[in-house]
């Protein structure tokens, strides 16, 4: 009774969810409703408690989303993207491929595929569309790249997977590193073949969308946003031993090598960082925090232990479902971080069980439901990008589709390896 009870609750968890509700609102009372109908309502209340100090993702991802605030007040990001758009240009057949992977890199050092939508469209939409690239190619390509993001030691799922796992978060990082890369070469190729079939890579013609050619790159600017990445990749590998800390630290040597290079105002800088964590805390940590309550109220109601019994007893299913899973839902809902966050707390921590590692089986669903997102309609990168280039989210979604499964597959024949 009470596992059917926990099914009709997921349902009408996911009906809101696709409704555009607020997902923290959603995964809290539901978690809070599942937990008092099974008669420890304190679960639930627990849970969230607990999640509110989670100290190791704390300080990565409000740390990393301050840092992008820095970049965003000292337009740094901007140097970054028309740098990169001042190479494309030059090399017309690569343009199409070369916007995807320059979009990938941006996420990479930025990581919110909202926030490189907006940042990297407005470079990139334009300066394809000025080059006769169909709009709804052009937005399908730069959002082809919003999920480089899972590169960065700040992605919340990074070092939630290194957290469970016991591991530093760019152990993680190396585990997926590959898969990453070679699911990033098949959308790449993909999105391409795709954009000659259909002919939209040249000959669509518009106006007002031409490319900013009067912006001057500072190159001291442009490097500034990657710059932390370099510090912590030196740092892990050893190149340079005294480079060795954590990615709340890179971070504010970051902010501090953006304001002596650009010189602007400490005081708007030291705000803008600010900002940027209570802005991550609210809206990406608050998911985390919102998707332990949901959980506890899947573990209270019993939920959790019957779907870990019924792959149990068909291992046979656990890889797709941590593959799969994360997708479907990532696609649906447009986030793939309600899904993943469940997943990974639910049944992430009893891999061993699956005959997988921890971070194996956390690195697929966390790969699953970011291209999921990627894909979707309804997600916020893919409406912004939308708006961006004149059409209906749903072009960009149908163009991606292909790229997005054939990253699936090939990024999972990786981590299954």
């Amino acid at each position: 009774m009470m596992t059917a009870i926990g099914v009709i609750m997921v349902i009408i968890t996911v009906y809101f969810l696709i409704k555009r509700y607020d997902a923290r609102l959603i995964l809290l009372a539901s978690g809070i409703i599942m937990a008092c109908v099974a008669g420890t309502p304190m679960v639930s209340l627990n849970a969230f408690a607990k999640e509110m100090t989670n100290s190791g993702l704390i300080q990565a991802v409000c740390s990393v989303m301050g840092f992008a605030m820095v970049m965003k007040y000292t337009e740094c990001d901007k140097h970054l993207i028309n740098l990169m758009a001042n190479g494309l240009s030059k090399v017309r057949p690569l343009l199409i491929p070369g916007v995807v992977l320059a979009t990938y890199a941006v996420n990479v050092a930025l990581p919110s595929a909202a926030g490189t939508a907006a940042a990297a469209g407005a470079i990139f939409v334009p300066l394809m569309m000025s080059a006769g690239v169909h709009p709804a190619m052009a937005g399908a390509a730069v959002k082809c790249g919003t999920y480089g993001s899972m590169l960065n030691p700040g992605l919340a799922h990074n070092p939630f997977v290194a957290k469970i796992a016991g591991v530093d978060v760019l152990d993680v990082i190396a585990f997926h590193f590959k898969a990453n890369i070679a699911s990033l070469l098949t959308a790449t190729i993909l999105i391409t073949l795709i954009a000659y079939y259909k002919k939209e890579h040249k000959g669509y013609k518009t106006e007002g969308f031409e490319a900013e050619a009067s912006f001057k790159v500072n190159l001291l600017y442009a490097l500034m946003p990657i710059f932390p990445i370099v510090i912590l990749i030196l740092g892990a590998t050893a190149i340079i031993p005294a480079f060795k800390m954590d990615v709340p630290q890179a971070m504010i040597i970051g902010s501090l090598a953006a304001l002596l290079v650009t010189r602007k105002n400490p005081v708007n800088l030291s705000n803008a960082f600010f900002d940027g964590m209570g802005k991550a805390y609210g809206e990406i940590l608050g998911i985390i925090i919102a998707a332990g309550v949901f959980v506890s109220g899947l573990t209270a109601i019993g939920l959790v232990k019957a779907f870990t019994d019924s792959m149990l007893s068909n291992p046979a299913i656990v890889k797709i479902c941590a593959a799969v899973g994360p997708f479907i839902l990532g696609l649906v809902v447009g986030s793939g971080d309600a899904a993943t966050f469940a997943f990974n707390q639910a049944i992430t921590p009893h891999a061993a069980d699956f005959g997988m590692s921890v971070v194996q089986m956390g690195s697929m669903a966390t790969l699953g439901g970011t291209l999921g997102r990627t894909m979707s309609p309804i997600a916020g990168a893919t409406i912004i990008i939308a708006g961006i280039a004149g059409v209906n989210p749903m072009e960009i979604a149908k163009r991606n589709c292909l790229p997005m499964v054939g990253a699936m597959i090939v990024g999972m024949l990786f981590l299954l390896a």
